[in-house]
């Protein structure tokens, strides 16, 4: 028996049929089930709920049923507890989420026999300095840490050092710092590199940048990126999506790549590619 905790989108009905699917075929496999309370009430299947502080327990597999938002917050939970990932999409077309939904029981039995391959992926850290000595942080993300402006209409100064060494300060509407895994997201959106979700690097790149250098910048994976924020205009940094914290002049942010190393169950079959290709209607000649 396996214990396969499940997330999923509780607002798409497409993923709420889906996961009560699913979690009928595990529970008749003889697998155990869990599912937060806002999950399982939705799906009908109040003996699954789990509370929040048992959830990730002893987990051997955590199933997303959603799109990419959905697979960011079961990352958030799982990650750090080594739980590989299983992505179902419902819906949009995604990059993280690599199973479709007719395959998607046949992908849960191969994944939990040990016939699927398991990625790692590269997650990056941010933390904060404060001006006045104090620090806050350690938040983790799969895609991205972003520093922006909080004003509308006006740009934010970001001063950036790379490995202690200056190297420029930016005006714009902010700084991406992007995982591999990252760089199809809002990396991707500001023109930034697109690279392999295997490869282990950071991407710097800037947004809507007021200056003659606009270019992504691919790093090695153990760089430190510094980036101060200069002047009275705020900024505020988000990670994966979500907000936490606002910085002011001279508070730095501290992105770097995470200890914890992200699971993806994959098919194998090189769809990384073949969702680019989608994505941006390319065509073999």
């Amino acid at each position: 028996m396996s214990v396969v905790a499940m997330m999923l989108h509780p607002d798409r009905v497409e993923a709420v049929e889906l996961a009560t699917q699913i979690a009928s075929y595990l529970n008749d496999s003889g697998h155990a089930v869990r599912l937060l309370e806002k999950e399982a009430t939705v799906i009908d299947r109040s003996e699954f709920q789990s509370a929040k502080e048992e959830f990730t327990k002893g987990a051997d597999l955590a199933v997303s049923v959603g799109g990419d938002g959905t697979m960011l917050r079961t990352f958030e939970l799982f990650a750090a507890h080594d739980v590989p990932v299983l992505g179902v999409n419902v819906g949009h077309l995604g990059y993280l989420t690599e199973f479709e939904a007719d395959d998607a029981q046949n992908a849960i039995g191969l994944a939990l026999a040990g016939d699927l391959p398991v990625e790692e992926r590269l997650m990056v850290e941010a933390r904060i300095e404060r001006s006045d000595g104090g620090t806050e942080g350690g938040w983790i993300g799969l895609n991205e840490a972003v520093l922006e402006k909080k004003a509308q209409g006006h740009t934010v100064r970001l001063e950036v050092t790379i490995d202690g060494s200056p190297f420029a300060t930016y005006a714009g509407d902010g700084l991406i710092v992007s995982t591999p895994t990252g760089s199809t997201a809002y990396n991707l959106s500001a023109r930034g590199s697109i690279v392999a979700p295997t490869h282990w690097s950071l991407q710097l790149t800037p947004v809507a940048p007021h200056m003659l250098f606009d270019r992504s910048l691919v790093l090695r994976p153990d760089t430190e990126i510094r980036i101060s924020v200069v002047g009275e205009r705020e900024a505020n940094l988000s990670v994966d999506g979500r907000s936490v914290a606002a910085l002011s002049d001279s508070d730095v942010m501290i992105a770097t790549c995470s200890d914890t190393i992200a699971r993806v169950v994959t098919s194998g079959s090189g769809s990384f590619q073949q969702v680019l290709k989608q994505k941006f209607g390319l065509k073999d000649r």
